[in-house]
């Protein structure tokens, strides 16, 4: 019963950290997309995974600084559409598997074409 709460929790959070970053006046935080919430076990605490892919390092490391000084207007947007008594306390930290799956798929090709290379090759040996 308990996971069934806080995947509605992380559910639930994973919708309106999206409207509440949509709601800062900082153009680069409305571009934000929230991949995923995890809660920890008490939902006193979330770590809220994000994608930037236009982002170079820099402007990630800028993005969590200006999202760490939002915090507490992400967190009353929060209360306030869900009339919880207590919202978790945010950490936000950038996705990195979509870019190690991008990466992947690129190994996946390359891979693929030295074996097409390597067929070519052998054929025209023949």
């Amino acid at each position: 019963m308990n996971n069934i709460k806080k995947e509605r929790t992380q559910s639930l959070l994973r919708e309106l950290i999206p409207c509440a970053l949509a709601n800062l006046n900082d153009t680069r935080l409305n571009a934000l997309n929230v991949i995923a919430v995890k809660c920890s076990q008490g939902k006193y605490f979330a770590e809220v995974f994000l994608d930037a892919p236009y982002a170079t390092p820099q402007e990630k490391d800028k993005l969590l600084a200006q999202l760490k000084k939002a915090q507490n207007i992400i967190k009353e947007y929060c209360l306030k559409e869900t009339g919880w008594f207590r919202c978790p306390d945010f950490k936000f930290v950038f996705d990195q598997s979509l870019e190690q799956e991008n990466r992947l798929d690129e190994i996946f090709k390359y891979l693929e074409q030295e074996r097409q290379n390597k067929q070519n090759l052998q054929k025209g040996d023949l």
